[in-house]
């Protein structure tokens, strides 16, 4: 063999060999990345698993905090239906055909049923304002608005209206009991006083008067009965 071919015979099996080793290295490659692969699908696989336990232990807890709200709504409505019911027992309901207020029909919020029966008050519209103001504490019996001043002007509409009378009792009655340091306790005394006259209980009213006469002369509550005081004491003390 001629000295050019060795060399030729030489060259290669160099390229052969170089071939190799960059083949080798090549296999090497995708041997690492498919290993990198089937590690990252293993740990997303174990990863899913634990998702799906949680998403189904998610979803246990909140069914479970579903019917803790509904027995927790039927028992409020219970107490609300209880409160109603207690609050309200002695105070009779508007007659069906002379219901201003509709609350079956219209359901009204808070807020409407307040603002409406202010409005009918300052119209002078007694008996629309009396209904509203008491539909408040029949369907809210709770609301933060039935303080003093509602219960006074409540209790004034119903005395104004001529027709509620036991209203005005329940109205003002609440209010003394409850609020004995208010501006419209004399107010409430005084109207809870005329209204007694008017279903005939001379006893609570003269009680009332006699109180007023004696210590609150100088009121405007007072100023109101003056005019009218030894009339009704002739008629009444007989």
């Amino acid at each position: 063999m001629n000295m050019k071919n060795k060399k030729f015979i030489l060259l290669l099996a160099a390229t052969s060999l170089f071939s190799s080793c960059d083949l080798m290295d090549q296999i090497e490659s995708k041997a690492v990345v498919i290993n990198n692969y089937e590690r990252t699908s293993l740990a997303l696989a174990k990863d899913n698993r634990e998702l799906k336990m949680e998403i189904e232990r998610l979803r246990f807890e909140i069914q479970g905090l579903e019917s803790t709200n509904s027995f927790l709504k039927v028992k409020l409505e219970d107490k609300k239906t209880e409160e109603k019911g207690r609050g309200l027992a002695s105070v009779a309901p508007v007659a069906a055909q002379n219901d201003l207020v509709k609350y079956d029909i219209y359901k009204w919020s808070p807020n409407q049923i307040l603002a409406t029966a202010e409005t009918s008050f300052r119209k002078k519209d007694f008996e629309k304002s009396a209904q509203f103001f008491h539909a408040l504490a029949v369907h809210y019996p709770e609301h933060k608005e039935i303080n003093d001043k509602y219960l006074f002007q409540a209790g004034v509409a119903a005395f104004e209206s001529g027709d509620h009378p036991e209203w005005v009792i329940a109205h003002l009655d609440r209010l003394v009991k409850e609020y004995p340091a208010s501006k419209y306790y004399r107010g409430a005394r005084l109207w809870g006083a005329l209204t007694h006259l008017q279903l005939g209980n001379s006893d609570q009213f003269f009680e009332t008067v006699e109180e007023f006469r004696l210590k609150y002369r100088n009121t405007d509550e007072w100023k109101i009965l003056s005019g009218h005081y030894e009339k009704i004491v002739q008629k009444y003390k007989k």
